[in-house]
């Protein structure tokens, strides 16, 4: 068994986001497709025999009890393993994004100590772990673009043609807790249908993002990166639930011309995550 693995947490991009309505308990039911793109953070993983978990943040300081330390928290409670790790931690998705960095640090974390520790639990048992951790854990787990419907349980594998993104990031983060709590948020989309939107004629501009115009009035910089990106000629849209932006890459733009108060980055899509095949799937997971 090895003891040292250097792995990647790509990010996500919604290409739509669509709120058809809200169950009992509160939780709002949605239907998205999630992208991989190939903006990641990097983790350092090293096996302690000791039984600790320990962190270290390499870039900028993460909170206490983060999504990395809970999900290997988590791992190691229902394994009942005897092992610790130390995690180093070189963060490059911004946080408050609407980018999935978060949750995909914590899938690549039960990916990666699943094989250190030798566990050998299959994807449906991680993904049940990973549900309780956040929405969005189990589409990374899953290593491929998808469908996404439920509160984020329900993943039907997609492909997507190659393409490139201008992805924009404000200064300013979002709370998705307060987007989604917002009066004037939009919950009664109609229900989609998968063939519907893979018979559209760029599926990069299906639908929209329900959540966009909440977090335009709770956060200028996501207008301020929307209008940037129409001045360079492109159509942009909101990721999540924000505050970064993204367009499809059709023509040559200048980004070194950006307002300083946006982050600007050129993307591509995967075609599958990094660590796609670590785990067994036992038929349960995809749909």
């Amino acid at each position: 068994m090895q003891s040292l693995y250097d792995i990647s947490a790509p990010a996500k991009l919604n290409l739509f986001l669509h709120i058809t309505g809200r169950r009992p308990d509160g939780y709002h039911l949605m239907q998205s497709a999630f992208m991989l793109i190939d903006w990641c953070d990097t983790l350092h993983f090293q096996v302690r025999a000791d039984g600790q978990i320990s962190r270290e943040d390499l870039t900028w300081p993460l909170p206490q009890d983060d999504l990395i330390t809970r999900a290997a928290k988590a791992l190691q409670l229902h394994s009942q393993c005897p092992l610790g790790v130390h995690i180093g931690i070189d963060k490059s998705i911004p946080a408050q994004a609407g980018m999935g960095g978060g949750s995909s640090d914590a899938a690549s974390t039960l990916l990666a100590l699943n094989r250190l520790w030798n566990l050998n639990f299959s994807l449906q048992t991680l993904a049940q772990l990973g549900l309780a951790l956040g929405a969005d854990v189990p589409f990374f787990l899953g290593g491929h673009n998808a469908w996404v419907e439920g509160i984020g349980e329900q993943i039907t594998t997609l492909q997507f043609p190659s393409a490139r993104f201008v992805v924009v990031k404000p200064d300013a983060g979002l709370e998705t807790k307060l987007i989604f709590s917002d009066s004037a948020l939009k919950r009664d989309s109609k229900t989609a249908i998968i063939s519907g939107f893979a018979a559209y004629e760029n599926i990069f501009e299906y639908g929209r993002n329900d959540l966009q115009a909440v977090a335009q009035k709770l956060c200028p910089g996501v207008t301020q990166a929307l209008v940037w990106l129409e001045s360079q000629g492109l159509s942009g849209r909101m990721t999540g639930s924000g505050s970064a932006v993204f367009a499809q890459l059709l023509h040559d733009i200048d980004i070194q011309g950006a307002p300083r108060a946006l982050q600007v980055r050129l993307c591509s899509n995967l075609d599958a995550h990094p660590l796609v095949g670590w785990a067994t799937s036992d038929g349960l997971l995809m749909v």
